[in-house]
């Protein structure tokens, strides 16, 4: 469910104060809005009212996304990354009814000067390009502080939280936390699949947990301010890192193992784990991820059927929603970048592909139709507004 066009955008498309084809290269991009139909949720006319008026009421706050516009024709994704020019979706999240984005920049994909990905230099050029759009206009702005979110919200701007899904690109250099702290960057993830100098990832059939940098690197963050994710973090790292932890972790973009048998989703052990600690799991949906035996065919529904599991696990203060989206063909982004995110091999159950999951396809419309779903099952607006931005405010209160 689309809302409105937020009355403090005024159009902005990115770089568009430079000079196309002189100053930079053009790529015909994916539409922002209408690139799917619309989902239809079979919400009344008071349905969709309260929709809208809980959006408008309370602060909703997407734990994970990457909010930029692809290629129309993703096999051009790799040529138009190379230019490190990623363009954010304004006008997509104009329509979002978003309050703030964790925006987790695609270092995975933003292969400038690697092929490979996750590395420092590209990581620069990722922030670096995208801040200095971000600075030509002003409804999305940086937010490096809860005052920064309540002040989007009492402006009628939205409020990008910079994070990275992956520590690996600081390599073994402790100090570059603090550089990405500088740049603006509030949420760091710990490993992404394939184990690095931090811990496990959890492709690997070994996870050696949490290391000693790991431990130096977890009480930086702490310091520093920046709220961890271990959302790709192996099953032991992930129970180590909520241990070594003074404040609570976030597991920005899952869901559970127990509804899907898959190493992507976070066993119960996790899930409880990062609860008792105060934390939070945000509600993945990227294609073809938080699936379920009840709707084997990636849509809405399948991903509430994990919002379910974990509230009845763990209760409704510690769940909220990091859809993992983006503006155009995310299920060809994952066949071009297969190798770079190096997901796990083992066995999956099998399951209908899809071209994109109904519902969640993209940061514009996500949390209309999250919310949408809400309503129709009959949550009381104290409990969306908890599950929609609530609990993770109150995270972000002890780790910022």
């Amino acid at each position: 469910m689309l809302q409105n066009p937020a009355p403090r955008y005024q159009g902005h498309k990115s770089y568009s104060y430079l000079e196309p084809h002189s100053d930079y290269r053009v790529f015909a991009l994916a539409p922002e809005v209408g690139r799917v139909p619309e989902h239809d949720l079979g919400l009344t006319d008071a349905q969709r009212q309260r929709v809208t008026r809980l959006l408008t009421e309370h602060i909703a706050i997407s734990l994970h996304e990457h909010p930029v516009v692809l290629p129309e024709d993703v096999r051009e994704v790799r040529d138009y990354n190379r230019t490190a020019r990623q363009r954010t979706g304004y006008e997509g999240l104009s329509r979002s009814g978003l309050t703030a984005v964790f925006d987790n920049f695609m270092a995975g994909a933003s292969c400038v000067t690697s092929e490979n990905g996750w590395k420092w230099n590209d990581l620069v050029y990722a922030l670096g390009m995208r801040m200095s759009d971000l600075y030509k206009q002003d409804f999305v702005v940086l937010a490096t502080s809860l005052a920064d979110i309540h002040a989007a919200k009492r402006d009628g701007r939205l409020a990008l939280v910079a994070g990275l899904e992956c520590s690996s690109p600081i390599e073994n250099e402790l100090d570059r936390i603090d550089i990405l702290h500088g740049f603006g960057v509030r949420q760091l993830g710990i490993a992404y699949s394939q184990a690095n100098m931090l811990g496990g990832g959890l492709s690997e059939r070994v996870d050696g947990g949490l290391t000693h940098f790991g431990r130096r690197a977890v009480d930086r963050m702490n310091k520093l301010g920046i709220a961890i994710d271990v959302s790709h973090s192996g099953d032991r790292t992930s129970l180590e890192v909520v241990e070594a932890s003074r404040v609570p972790v976030f597991i920005t973009h899952a869901g559970a193992r127990g509804v899907w048998d898959i190493a992507r989703m976070k066993p119960d052990e996790v899930i409880r784990a990062c609860a008792e600690r105060g934390g939070v799991i945000g509600i993945e949906a990227a294609p073809h991820t938080t699936l379920s035996a009840a709707h084997p065919h990636h849509s809405l529904d399948s991903v509430m059927d994990h919002f379910t599991y974990c509230v009845d696990l763990v209760g409704i203060d510690h769940v909220t929603f990091g859809p993992d989206t983006m503006f155009g063909d995310h299920v060809g982004l994952h066949n071009v970048y297969a190798g770079n995110y190096a997901h796990d091999s083992g066995k999956r159950p099998e399951h209908p592909r899809v071209e994109y999951v109904a519902g969640v396809e993209n940061p514009g419309e996500a949390f209309g139709n999250i919310v949408g779903w809400l309503v129709k099952h009959d949550y009381s607006d104290d409990e969306i507004a908890k599950v929609i931005g609530g609990n993770t405010i109150r995270v972000l209160e002890q780790v910022w």
